[in-house]
């Protein structure tokens, strides 16, 4: 939370890419915006969603990735947020592009865009002054700045941009880039300015450039396949969008799993294999236990995980569902890829009557 008061805060990270994915939200009108999503952390994203109650008004690019594809457009098809791009970005499909002095609202957070080329023409940076905040994409990294030799990269433009844009700032504003390859999490502006060994202390212009031009870097493994994607907004091939499972209504959760709702289990109980992990004793205590259930402990599941059938989905059960998650993931490990955890586990199922 970061002590931000009346905004909800998230700093998420997608290690394939080293990519940070930020959430911001209003607490009391729950409308949120996310800034640079990846396409694999959807299901992750739109799970801190959910069991945060927020309704997702934009997906925010600070610039046309050259790294990871986006998820802009996949969460415009299932939660209906609009996507937000620079007008100079070169990408269609945009719901909404941005430049220089534009602001988006959600709740009482407002970002003023701010336009910061030269790691791409594209590049612009979000600023919440009423928190002292901003997310400076690749234009700015921590003791870094985004490489400048593709994608129509120019380092005199980016440092103009940093030290006009960014370091124009209050020294004390908290910068939050775009990615970072050594754990490094937050950094001020007072530090880059200070620190930072392409574009702080003394450097000038011709400093910088002659740093950048000299960086020998390898050329981004996926940059053939981001840059296209992201030129589509993360619109795939045709259209088609990656459907949920087909044999009933799995969520996913923040933390990684799945889970189903034990209703619909009940109702099924003959098109699914019913896992109990619990231990024995369990099975005859106060809860009970589902009728036909197949009983392995946790304990024991990964030596006995071939008693598992698999010829229909297989949901888990335990007393309160920790467990079941965890075995959940075993057998997804194990190659049971049509799998899920029973919400709540049997105190739900007691609870509800079933």
């Amino acid at each position: 939370m970061y002590g931000l008061g009346a905004m909800i805060f998230r700093q998420l990270f997608d290690p394939q890419s080293s990519t940070y994915t930020y959430l911001l939200a209003d607490d009391q009108t729950r409308e949120a915006v996310l800034i640079d999503v990846v396409f694999e952390q959807f299901e992750r994203d739109r799970a801190l969603l959910r069991e945060l109650d927020l309704r997702l008004l934009y997906t925010l690019e600070t610039h046309i990735h050259a790294d990871h594809v986006t998820a802009a457009w996949r969460f415009g098809q299932t939660l209906g947020s609009r996507i937000v791009l620079s007008k100079l970005g070169g990408a269609e499909g945009a719901d909404l592009y941005v430049d220089e002095g534009d602001e988006l609202r959600a709740g009482s957070i407002v970002l003023t865009v701010r336009a910061t080329p030269g790691h791409t023409n594209g590049c612009v940076t979000y600023v919440v002054f009423d928190h002292g905040l901003a997310f400076t994409g690749d234009a700015l990294l921590i003791r870094a700045a985004g490489r400048t030799d593709f994608q129509q990269g120019d380092a005199a433009t980016l440092y103009r941009s940093i030290t006009r844009q960014i370091f124009t700032l209050p020294d004390d504003f908290l910068l939050y880039p775009a990615h970072d390859y050594n754990g490094r999490t937050v950094t001020t502006v007072g530090e880059e300015e200070l620190w930072n060994p392409r574009v702080g202390g003394e450097a000038n212009e011709t400093d910088f450039v002659g740093y950048m031009c000299n960086l020998g870097l390898p050329h981004p493994k996926q940059i053939d396949v981001a840059v296209p994607a992201n030129l589509k907004c993360g619109r795939p091939e045709g259209g088609l969008r990656a459907e949920p499972p087909s044999w009933g209504p799995v969520t996913h959760t923040f933390a990684g799993g799945t889970e189903i709702d034990p209703h619909w289990v009940a109702d099924h109980r003959r098109q699914v294999t019913i896992l109990d992990v619990r231990e024995a004793t369990e099975r005859t205590g106060d809860l009970g236990a589902i009728d036909g259930s197949l009983h392995i402990p946790l304990g024991e599941l990964q030596q006995r995980v071939a008693e598992v059938p698999r010829d229909k989905p297989v949901v888990c059960v335990c007393r309160s569902g920790r467990r079941s998650a965890q075995a959940a993931v075993l057998l997804e490990k194990a190659g049971v890829h049509d799998v899920a955890n029973v919400t709540g586990g049997m105190i739900r199922w007691r609870a509800l009557g079933l």
